[in-house]
């Protein structure tokens, strides 16, 4: 007995299959044709690992194995949000996707950690006389031109920033 192999939607209705989708596929879009990522780029990928003289057919797989991950990555980042009831996908959703996967889960979470270093460094870093601020807290008020409670008189005044 032959059996025949039924595509159904990606969020099928099994109790009510004449009701409508609970939740909107991911749209459809053409795929690109040729290659999304330059030969240059996957070539010093691939040496990275290893491999001299990649062939062409090589950077051609490999870049679709990565277009595939970067679309599959996201169409169920677009399913955790929905889950949340969200429109729009956040990076927890994609932390959620990644969670089973160990080591791409803490490269992701590496880069989101040396972002914030560098913002951080950037908020402290006066871009204006191109000086960075004296270390601690009151040092970097003192430099802002801020003055400090309780400086004039004894009389503690709110902080507030001086024009200069």
């Amino acid at each position: 007995m032959l059996h025949c192999i039924t595509t159904r939607p990606l969020f099928y209705n099994y109790h009510n299959p004449h009701h409508s989708n609970t939740m909107a596929e991911p749209r459809m879009r053409l795929r690109q044709k040729g290659q999304q990522f330059s030969n240059p780029e996957l070539a010093g990928l691939l040496e990275a690992f290893g491999d001299t003289q990649p062939l062409p057919a090589t950077l051609t797989t490999l870049d679709e194995i990565i277009t595939d991950f970067i679309i599959e990555t996201c169409h169920s980042a677009a399913i955790c949000a929905s889950y949340s009831r969200r429109q729009k996908i956040k990076v927890d959703d994609f932390k959620w996707v990644l969670r089973r996967d160990a080591k791409k889960l803490g490269r992701v979470t590496e880069i989101f950690f040396a972002e914030k270093i560098l913002k951080d460094n950037r908020k402290a870093f006066d871009i204006g006389t191109g000086e960075g601020l004296v270390q601690g807290k009151k040092g970097a008020v003192k430099e802002l031109g801020v003055e400090e409670e309780g400086e004039e008189g004894g009389r503690k005044r709110k902080k507030r920033k001086t024009e200069a």
